[in-house]
This record gives structure tokens, sequence and C-alpha cells, in this order.
């Protein structure tokens, strides 16, 4: 069963200097992500790039999850 420290984990590996936040169940979880990388971008360009971090864990190991994604200015 994936936790949040995989989830957070995974995300923090792929988004560099990310700071990044998981709280769920084991089915449903709730990420809030600051990147300065977010910077220019909009909320669907961000969830993009979260959703490409977690690949394939998103149609198979992942059942929900929300995201909030920010910049550090942003918070």
């Amino acid at each position: 069963m994936v936790t949040p420290e995989d989830i957070q984990g995974w995300i923090a590996q792929g988004l560099v200097d990310a700071e990044v936040t998981v709280e769920g169940d084991g089915r449903h979880f709730q990420a809030t992500v600051v990147c300065a990388d977010f910077e220019g971008k909009s909320r669907i360009q961000r969830h993009q790039m979260v959703y490409g971090v977690l690949g394939d864990r998103m149609k198979s190991e992942i059942h929900a999850l929300s995201l909030k994604t920010l910049t550090s200015s942003e918070c």
C-alpha cells in the first residue's frame, strides 16, 4: 500500500528543492507542493509537472491525489 511518505519522496525526488507535504489514508491523498519551478506556470501546468514526476503510479498505485501547488512567494 502506498503511504503519504512514499508520495512525498517521489515528488521531492522529481522536483528538486520542492517543499512537499502529503497527507492521506492509503487511497486518498492531499499534497501541498511549494516549488520555485512553478513560477510563471499556470495551475494546470504545475499539476502536470507533479503528475509527470509520479508517472504510471497515478494509474496504478495512487487512487486519488488532490494537489495544491504554490511558489514560495504565494505561501
